[in-house]
């Protein structure tokens, strides 16, 4: 998927905002190209949400669409004065009736750079990290047994 121009990139969060929640979007969006972790935001006190840019060029316009519908969740709920933080109930409800994802995937250009992966001895679950963990302090946040690095 390309960038979209600003007026696009509008046009496109309206659409989805009508088609998923009934409702508008009237306020900003934009491009954020100092986002690095999160696939897009909302910031309350400017009625704004951002999206990361790289999410466009690498994944697709389903992954971009989902990030979008996440965010919508917590603009409408705000609009409507009620619990649109990640924890709030009326918040993670909301994102199972429109069926928004919880999380963005990583973006595969960041994939690459985790070269460490441990593994739960217990419980089997992976852990991939760009930096190295003392085993002797961190435990398996499933199960809390023990990690080790895989050869």
């Amino acid at each position: 998927m390309k960038l979209l121009e600003e007026q696009e990139l509008h046009q496109l969060v309206h659409a989805i905002s009508i088609a998923f929640f009934n409702k508008p979007y009237n306020d900003k969006v934009t491009y954020n190209h100092r986002l690095r972790t999160t696939g897009g935001r909302y910031i309350p006190a400017k009625r704004l949400i951002e999206l990361n840019p790289k999410y466009a060029v690498e994944m697709g316009e389903e992954e971009v669409e989902g990030i979008i519908k996440h965010e919508l969740c917590h603009y409408h709920l705000h609009i409507e004065g009620k619990g649109y933080k990640h924890g709030d109930p009326e918040f993670k409800s909301l994102l199972k009736k429109t069926g928004s994802p919880r999380h963005c995937k990583p973006l595969p250009s960041t994939e690459k750079n985790r070269k460490y992966i441990y593994k739960c001895e217990k419980c089997a679950q992976t852990y991939k990290r760009v930096r190295r963990i003392d085993v002797k302090k961190y435990r398996c946040g499933r199960c809390h047994g023990r990690l080790r690095m895989k050869e």
